[in-house]
């Protein structure tokens, strides 16, 4: 039977691309949105004719026929309607950070594992074929010893004071927006935890940073991300062996901002490239969601995962502070 979802909230994003995703998912069912405005509700209802629309969010959590809920709001709000979900016997998907800080995470395991419900962050990448590529190269030594990663993720949103990325009352700021995928890519592809940031140099603008240059040291390797709100769109990934170097050129939005391709640079100057056109990762996400409810499968990144994640970008605070 298919997983009845439920979206807190009408975000653009979530009407761009989980909506759709959810709805095109096998063993999902796009059921209902929680919002006040009609206005937004309508831009769903467009797309999604046989939508169930509630005017709060207490109200869609009520609804006995919501298995799951996918939660786009602000950055701040994650944990609280997280656990509200989690109490109401909802299954979760929350955008990412899930959090503000790592310590807000054990209450959402704790809460997690009493009800025995499936909860987790939307790191939809891992799903993407092109980073379990990554991953299996580096692993099966295609690099030799890797020796650095270094990651740039940006775009320039200086035209939209308003929006909540450039407001520090609804977790704003670079590095929770897009340091995390960096960050949570490096992490994810090489297996290894920070043992130290050695630099972090964060510009501010109204509260929020809006361009982070930082550099860390890792178990067996180094590692330097740039990500910005106030650049031009970019984004690659690479990660440097001495043997070879693998480069992702559209890591993070695959199909958005390119098409997904996996360069490995080894030998006598031998490239090899593996593409993966039309790949949704954010269909993939859901549909993995469901199977993990349903068959009790493991789900690819976990609230563990999450924490491990955000204790880095506490830490990359921490510096920039302490510098």
């Amino acid at each position: 039977m298919a997983l009845n979802w439920g979206i807190l909230g009408g975000s653009a994003f979530a009407l761009a691309q989980m909506a759709p995703a959810i709805h095109s998912a096998k063993g999902a069912r796009l059921t209902a949105l929680a919002t006040s405005s009609s206005e937004k509700a309508s831009a769903f209802q467009a797309y999604f004719p046989d939508l169930r629309i509630h005017r709060s969010y207490e109200e869609l959590l009520g609804d006995p026929d919501i298995d799951a809920v996918y939660i786009p709001l602000p950055n701040t709000l994650h944990v609280e309607w997280t656990m509200k979900a989690l109490q109401a016997g909802k299954h979760v998907l929350s955008e990412k950070p899930v959090a503000m800080e790592a310590v807000e995470i054990d209450a959402l395991i704790a809460m997690r594992d009493r009800t025995g419900l499936l909860a987790t962050e939307a790191f939809m990448i891992v799903h993407h074929p092109q980073w379990q590529r990554a991953r299996a190269l580096i692993a099966d030594g295609a690099i030799g010893k890797l020796v650095h990663v270094q990651g740039v993720f940006s775009y320039n949103n200086a035209d939209q004071p308003g929006n909540i990325r450039n407001t520090p009352e609804t977790g704003g700021g670079a590095i929770p927006d897009i340091g995390v995928y960096t960050y949570g890519s490096t992490r994810f592809a090489t297996g290894e935890e920070i043992t130290a940031i050695t630099h972090a140099d964060l510009d501010y603008e109204n509260g929020v940073d809006t361009l982070a240059r930082v550099e860390a040291r890792f178990e067996t390797f180094s590692a330097s991300w740039v990500n910005s709100m106030r650049m031009y769109p970019a984004q690659m990934m690479s990660f440097v062996g001495d043997a070879g170097v693998i480069r992702l050129t559209a890591p993070f939005n695959a199909g958005v901002f390119g098409e997904a391709q996996v360069e490995l640079h080894h030998g006598d100057k031998v490239v090899t490239v593996e593409r993966f056109p039309g790949v949704n990762h954010y269909v993939l996400q859901v549909e993995a969601f469901c199977r993990s409810v349903a068959e009790d499968k493991p789900f690819a990144w976990s609230l563990e995962d999450a924490q491990a994640t955000q204790s880095l970008i506490d830490a990359v605070y921490a510096k920039a502070v302490a510098d």
